[in-house]
């Protein structure tokens, strides 16, 4: 039997008692087992002590297990009782509920919000939540430092918030990591380290980078924040959780800290070439001239241009030398570091969401991982920043209707009236009729799609202004930033 700290009895005010289910169960077992003992006692017919014994039976099975064998025994409102094993089991069972899941100190909860100007190993912990999170490092600052006596006394200048204090807490704060984790956390991935960064507010700011491994999203998503306290921990949370020392992918080993959406999206448009742009075959010295160049409009970002890069060749000297290239590539060249095996080619193309994804991968391959992560940091910010003077949006009339829609959707039609009198006449089945409708139109909306994604996919040299460009529902979805062939379609 279970101490009765466990199963509690509480009186109520009105003199009635609340009490544990389990309290329930024990008083069945004993009231059935002592009038079993008085039965026996008086020799009862062998029926009756039959049936006590079945009683006592189903008793323990229900403080055991109840509803497992036989009724549910419920209690006085119809509600079955709580046995052992429903104390156990389940997401509020002993095990998951304050075993696993712990409410732990030094922690708190936040939304979201994001951080474009954050380094890749920091994030955003509001103020607020920081003096909160930090409060006793504070306190023993303020008495190393002789700002107050005792620990009222610094807890009064806490909650008053004094300007030493916030002095203070910059101080407490530098150096020391804080766990961000995001539920549900399935992977290792799911709690990562960061330097805090003290901001206004109320919100977390999070690194764009490290959403894909959090799979966190900024529509509302929230995150949970804690402090790791010991020196021990603090060095675990930098040298094996920090976000900067989980660029790959514990699954596959690829890089983890991908763009996406508006980075990839501004990367791809800089990195388009187009022929017949103002400007073209101008030759380029340096990023100077070139920026010079582009503020006065004497060349866009996808002019073809020749531009001298300077690179390390296999001997490991540095060199010159001359390519073919665009304005907007030779910008995202010079965030490329300089190594033998990674040659201007490695970005000298359009850059989609998979061959940016290669790109890291040859920088963490050949450059280390430090260099990996300035380099997705730099271009986190020129993605971003193109992205932004791009301007990429779409209205209804980027939806391009093939005009060979009308005719293969009349022609479809007429193969569907054929079936039709096929059924009637009795040449085939009604299953064979509606396979092969189904076949039509899946076949008709094939083709339409196709006939879509090659006009879409060809700008015409001849209208195309400076300024029109390619279809930009087209540039979301082949760069992999958003959309598929399939959505465009449907749209």
């Amino acid at each position: 039997v279970i101490p009765p700290e466990l199963r509690p009895l509480v009186p109520l005010d009105g003199g009635r008692f609340a009490t544990s289910d389990l309290n329930d169960l024990y008083r069945r077992v004993i009231n059935r087992n002592n009038r079993l003992k008085r039965l026996i006692e008086l020799r009862a017919p062998d029926i009756i002590v039959r049936n006590e014994k079945r009683m006592l039976q189903e008793s323990v099975d229900a403080l055991f297990d109840n509803g497992r064998r036989g009724r549910v025994i419920t209690g006085g409102n119809k509600r079955p009782l709580k046995s052992l094993s429903d104390m156990l089991k389940g997401k509020q069972g002993r095990f998951r509920q304050n075993l696993l899941g712990k409410r732990v100190d030094y922690s708190g909860r936040s939304v979201i919000v994001v951080g474009p100007e954050l380094k890749l190993h920091q994030c955003g912990l509001p103020k607020k939540m920081a003096l909160e999170l930090f409060k006793p490092f504070i306190y023993s600052r303020l008495e190393a430092k002789g700002l107050s006596a005792t620990v009222k006394q610094s807890k009064k200048m806490v909650e008053k918030e004094r300007p030493e204090v916030w002095d203070i807490l910059d101080e407490v704060i530098r150096e020391h990591p804080v766990m961000l984790n995001r539920a549900p956390t399935l992977h290792r991935l799911g709690i990562q380290a960061f330097e805090p960064t003290l901001i206004e507010g109320k919100a977390i700011q999070l690194h764009p980078l490290v959403c894909a491994a959090f799979n966190a999203d900024f529509d509302g998503d929230q995150m949970a924040v804690h402090v790791p306290l010991s020196l021990e921990a603090q060095l675990e949370a930098r040298v094996l959780m920090m976000s900067t020392n989980n660029i790959l992918h514990p699954a596959n080993g690829a890089p983890i800290i991908v763009p996406s959406q508006d980075i990839v999206l501004g990367l791809y448009y800089m990195t388009l070439q187009r022929d017949g742009l103002k400007g073209e075959g101008m030759i380029i010295s340096d990023l100077a001239e070139l920026e010079l160049a582009l503020d006065n409009k004497a060349l866009t970002l996808h002019t073809k241009i020749k531009a001298r890069i300077e690179e390390i060749d296999a001997e490991g000297n540095l060199v010159q030398r001359v390519v073919d290239t665009t304005a907007g590539r030779f910008m995202l060249g010079q965030e490329l570091p300089k190594h033998m095996n990674l040659p201007y080619e490695t970005i000298n193309k359009l850059m989609t969401k998979k061959e940016i994804s290669k790109v890291i991968d040859a920088v963490y391959r050949h450059c280390g991982q430090k260099e990996t992560v300035i380099f997705c940091d730099h271009i986190m910010k020129v993605g971003f920043r193109e992205a932004c003077k791009a301007g990429i949006s779409f209205g209804k009339d980027d939806m391009v209707i093939p005009e060979d829609k009308i005719g293969l959707i009349d022609e479809t039609g007429a193969l569907v009236k054929e079936y039709e009198q096929q059924y009637i006449d009795g040449l085939i089945t009604q299953g064979e009729k509606y396979n092969k409708v189904v076949d039509a139109w899946a076949r008709c909306t094939d083709r339409v799609a196709d006939a879509m994604m090659g006009k879409i996919s060809t700008v015409d040299a001849g209208d195309a202004d400076d300024d029109s460009f390619i279809n930009s529902i087209y540039m979301m979805s082949h760069s992999g930033a958003r959309g598929s062939p399939a959505q465009m379609k449907q749209l």
